[in-house]
């Protein structure tokens, strides 16, 4: 069965960076466009960032651009997300997510939800 796996979340100072990864099985990695989300208490799911195919185009939520980055290595079946400059606000469990057509901000578009990874910034 597909699975998505994100790992390389944990505690980290305001101002310091982390990098999460999300590996892929179960599909062919470079038909599905990938995306980040994330989810604190309190709030909605927010969309992050996502990735076309074969990473020509990138989008990004405006409160992390600037700060955060979205890669992608198919030959790895993985997509990272780079964060710099790390706040509280950011602290959130992180979800990666698979679509079989174009990028977008839309959860509803995603076909495939990875369990999570806890990312909590301190001041």
């Amino acid at each position: 069965q597909v699975q998505l796996v994100e790992s390389g979340g944990g505690y980290v100072q305001a101002g310091g960076s982390l990098r999460l990864s999300c590996a892929a099985s179960g599909l062919t990695f470079s038909s599905y466009a990938m995306g980040w989300f994330r989810h604190a208490p309190g709030k909605e799911r927010e969309f992050v960032a996502a990735i076309s195919r074969w990473g020509s185009s990138t989008y990004s939520e405006d409160s992390v651009k600037g700060r955060f980055t979205i890669s992608r290595d198919n030959a790895k079946n993985t997509v990272y997300l780079q964060m710099n400059s790390l706040k509280p606000e950011d602290t959130a469990i992180y979800y990666c997510a698979a679509d079989r057509m174009l990028p977008g901000a839309n959860p509803s578009l995603y076909d495939y939800w990875g369990q999570g990874t806890q990312v909590t910034v301190s001041s």
